[in-house]
């Protein structure tokens, strides 16, 4: 399995791209989401990768970030009939935090608007994905919609991972707030979700 690749970036297409490693280019089909995250050819990149093996070829599709990576899998992976290319296009069309608020939201008109995801396909990602993006998505969604400070954005983060864990909304906001106001404004996110899960036990 080749998880990622580090070395020199040949080409930059909006598509694709050819990152040379130890004297290989190792050609890779990316969505635009990662293509506006390129560093300028002849730079150093890291991309990380996903091969998929199939009978007549081997492809290998790359991502800038771990959250592009996440999403395509669970695209290709979870919902029936989404193979890579329309995974692909759901990256194109729409950053990851948008894609799980309308996903949580249940938002199909802005899905079945996305390259090569019509309104079944679209109702089909609502229903498959729902339970596993859940509320932390429309929450983190909200969040980035209203454009946080970095103060802001640590206790949505500790209020995120609290959600992943079984937390309701309000439940954890209240928990994380406890916990702050406890531990004051320097405490770091860990430090804050490992006070809410000691109080909560």
């Amino acid at each position: 399995m080749i998880t990622f690749l580090q070395g020199k970036l040949v080409e930059a297409l909006p598509t694709q791209v050819v990152v040379e490693v130890g004297g290989v280019g190792y050609e890779a089909l990316i969505p635009l989401s990662s293509f506006s995250k390129l560093p300028a050819p002849g730079h150093s990149v890291k991309l990380l990768t996903q091969l998929i093996v199939r009978e007549d070829a081997h492809t290998l599709y790359g991502f800038m970030t771990p959250d592009e990576r996440e999403l395509f899998r669970l695209l290709i992976n979870t919902v029936s009939g989404i193979g890579p290319k329309t995974a692909l296009n759901v990256l194109s069309g729409m950053n990851p935090v948008a894609f799980r608020g309308a996903v949580a939201n249940s938002d199909v008109k802005a899905l079945s608007q996305i390259s090569g995801v019509g309104k079944k396909t679209a109702e089909r990602i609502v229903v498959e994905l729902r339970d596993k993006v859940g509320a932390a998505g429309a929450w983190e969604a909200s969040s980035a919609k209203h454009g946080l400070s970095a103060a802001d954005q640590k206790l949505n983060d500790a209020v995120l991972a609290l959600m992943a864990l079984g937390f309701k909304q309000l439940e954890a906001h209240d928990a994380v707030r406890a916990a702050q106001a406890m531990l004051g404004t320097e405490a770091g996110v860990e430090d804050l979700v490992r006070a809410c899960l000691k109080k909560g036990s």
